[in-house]
């Protein structure tokens, strides 16, 4: 893989199966955190693990890149299994943990260059592999900066960096922007296009909404260790909501309830939330008259498209709040 390769379009997903999991559990103790999911991730393809805090997605991950052990099921990564393969699995990942574990002592290219003599790389091809890495992480100028006063963005793209060092078949991104602001976010993404769109198979825990929509071109979303639902993002939203989402704002508690009655009377399927109404219909605009339950009653409306988001609220009954997110 060229790390710098830029591409217009996404390579597409392959029909070879990297890992495969049925009936996966992971237990601590009497908590059961992953209960019995199946899943499985292909070549060349984006997939991720979407849901709340405490759904499952970190543990899930932490048994993919072989550093958990599982309680119960099946789990195979690249046909091996982890129980006793789980060091040849690892040499042919990438892993990006939740928390930056740079060493902040070290240089920006001596974190790549140390981490990569890990893997036994020869030091004239790791020096220009440490060079491509830092140009693809947009790092140059960095190069001989210790980590500490770097940004939290430029610290996760130097840990993204790493965990390229080796040439992974598979890179696992444990919340990859969690904690950055959104121009840091937006950098992040572009750089994770630039892998996808060069083939490299990416597996993602979030529990952003819009970054799944996004960077996967399949996910599953959990709840309370199981999987709630699977598909494509587009696929998802086609199939447990209309087309676009209304979100009223009432001047009184009384129009709100009363807004909420005329969506039931029309039909229309509404989820009162603590400040506002949504609801769901194939044409917004037409329906926001028949919402005004008296002159003047909305003082704000917004009619925009379905998404990600409105999908977990309808299968958990949770907004993303509720969720403790």
């Amino acid at each position: 893989m060229s790390v710098g390769a830029e591409g217009t379009n996404t390579a597409p997903a392959g029909d070879e199966v990297l890992a495969v999991a049925t009936g996966l559990v992971k237990r601590f103790g009497s908590f059961v955190a992953v209960n019995g999911i199946d899943f499985e991730i292909r070549r060349g393809e984006a997939f991720g693990f979407l849901g709340p805090n405490g759904a499952g997605k970190t543990s899930a991950m932490r048994m993919l890149g072989c550093t958990s052990p599982i309680s119960d099921g099946q789990l195979r990564v690249f046909g091996l299994d982890p129980k006793r393969d789980g060091w040849k699995i690892r040499s042919r990942l990438g892993v990006v943990p939740q928390l930056d574990n740079l060493d902040i002592d070290l240089s920006v290219e001596e974190n790549l260059y140390i981490y990569g003599r890990y893997f036994g790389l020869r030091r004239q091809e790791l020096l220009a592999k440490v060079t491509d890495l830092l140009e693809f992480a947009q790092l140059s100028e960095r190069r001989t900066s210790t980590v500490d006063p770097l940004s939290g963005g430029m610290k996760r793209r130097l840990t993204i960096a790493r965990a390229l060092i080796n040439d992974p078949e598979l890179i696992l991104l444990d919340e990859p922007t969690t904690g950055l602001d959104p121009q840091a976010r937006q950098l992040l993404w572009d750089r994770l296009w630039d892998l996808k769109s060069s083939g490299t198979s990416l597996v993602v825990t979030t529990h952003y909404m819009d970054e799944a929509e996004q960077l996967c071109d399949r996910l599953v979303i959990m709840d309370h260790g199981r999987i709630v639902d699977e598909g494509g993002p587009s696929e998802l939203i086609a199939r447990h909501c209309p087309r676009e989402v209304i979100e009223l704002r009432y001047r009184r508690p009384e129009f709100h309830e009363r807004g909420a009655a005329a969506a039931a009377d029309l039909g229309l399927r509404a989820e009162s939330m603590r400040d506002r109404l949504l609801v769901y219909a194939d044409d917004g605009d037409a329906v926001v008259p028949k919402l005004d339950v008296e002159p003047d009653s909305i003082s704000s409306v917004l009619v925009r498209r379905s998404s990600l988001e409105d999908v977990f609220l309808t299968l958990t009954g949770r907004s993303l709040v509720e969720a403790g997110l």
